[in-house]
């Protein structure tokens, strides 16, 4: 009687157990056909992908297709690493997501701020940045707060980047500080809200502002708040463990070796150490569908929400002030990335320099999410083509 009574206690603590470690949200795999899609078209991927790595465009990637809350195509192609050894792709390779970083780190981060009524979209900079410089008319002397919103949608006239080495010498590495009293100075190219400048300032400048009013570094916000809150497995700042074991590596540098999990680009590796607003994010395709079906559906994925469904309506809206320009809230929709096929009044998406890309198409529930390492063993490789090309092909794919 003892020993039946311990193995039920034994089966039920197992059972709880399983529970309390099965943290992790996993998209189910469906076919292509049950998900509206004709299988022999989107196959056709596979041929764009192994042309681009023959021409020694990329060592390898990884595809993932979503459509209707399931994963339809998830395959990896090539290598993940050619040197100092070759290592294969697979599917749960995790990549530096580079510039995607503004969007599944920064952009859903200050979304949060914005509906908990802790941010206006129409706030100046200054209000929480004092020192930060307005725009001001050469001519008249008045001058013109740059807000939010214009960060977001890269209106506000900050220069693309910094210069790195020169930061370095001055301020020493990492400085984040000093990075970001170089912004507050720095020139503004326009008055904001009348032309569009890509840049990675922007974003610095919103990482500032989040931990302003948190209280807490991005990598720990956006880890707490959205990446655990989802229940994603591979998906953090500054890769440690399994994580950083699955990682692709990025460029050789100077001893020959390349960079692995420790961020690619410059002004977030070397002057913010791996915590920045505008790169700095590792992640893979399984959990990348996981924060594309949860924005498919309003912010919410199995129980788990990030952000209400007003909230993700309005990222994916461009401002009516800056529509001239196509970017929505942290994401653009005018780039060649998001193909030809998708409806272009509600596709949205963004890329990353080191060959990552993702694509979401609320019209038709799907997305597309590409990870490529084209900046590995060089920084020589193209994604671009082969991008546009893959997502025409999965437009093209859908039949209901």
């Amino acid at each position: 009687m003892k020993i039946k009574l311990f193995m039920l206690l034994l089966g039920v603590w197992a059972v709880a157990a399983c529970t309390q470690t099965a943290t992790h949200t996993t998209i189910p795999m469906a076919s292509p056909g049950s998900a509206g899609m004709d299988p022999e078209r989107l196959t056709l991927v596979d041929n764009v992908i192994w042309d681009a790595i023959k021409a020694e465009d990329i060592p390898g990637a990884v595809l993932a297709v979503v459509r209707h809350d399931r994963i339809v195509y998830l395959k990896a192609y090539g290598n993940r690493q050619l040197i100092p050894d070759t290592l294969p792709m697979t599917v749960e390779t995790v990549f530096d997501l580079a510039s995607v970083s503004k969007c599944v780190g920064m952009t859903l981060s200050i979304m949060q701020l914005v509906e908990r009524g802790q941010l206006r979209l129409l706030d100046q900079v200054d209000q929480y940045l004092p020192g930060f410089l307005p725009w001001t008319d050469p001519e008249t002397g008045k001058d013109v707060p740059i807000t939010i919103e214009d960060l977001m949608t890269h209106t506000s006239g900050l220069p693309p980047y910094g210069p790195t080495q020169e930061l370095i010498e001055r301020y020493g590495s990492p400085a984040p500080e000093g990075l970001m009293e170089y912004i507050c100075q720095c020139p503004r190219h326009f008055k904001p809200k009348t032309g569009y400048q890509y840049s990675c300032l922007n974003f610095i400048t919103l990482q500032n502002i989040l931990e302003k009013i948190t209280g807490m570094t991005l990598a720990e916000y956006a880890q707490k708040n959205v990446f655990d809150q989802l229940g994603l497995q591979h998906t953090t700042y500054m890769p440690k463990g399994t994580t950083l074991a699955l990682c692709a590596p990025t460029e050789l540098q100077e001893d020959g070796l390349p960079l692995v999990g420790n961020v690619h680009d410059p002004l977030a590796r070397l002057l913010n150490g791996g915590n920045s607003g505008n790169a700095g994010v590792f992640s893979n395709a399984p959990d990348l569908a996981v924060i594309a079906v949860a924005l498919l559906n309003g912010g919410e994925v199995n129980g788990r929400r990030i952000l209400g469904p007003q909230t993700v309506k309005a990222m994916e809206r461009i401002p009516e002030e800056v529509a001239a320009f196509g970017r929505t809230l942290g994401w653009g929709r005018e780039g060649s990335w998001n193909g030809e096929l998708f409806d272009p009044t509600t596709v949205y998406g963004h890329t990353g320099y080191t060959g990552t890309s993702m694509v979401i198409d609320p019209a038709s529930d799907t997305a597309v999410i590409l990870l490529a390492n084209r900046v590995h063993p060089y920084d020589d490789g193209s994604a671009a083509a082969m991008r546009t090309r893959v997502a025409n092909i999965v437009a093209g794919a859908i039949m209901k």
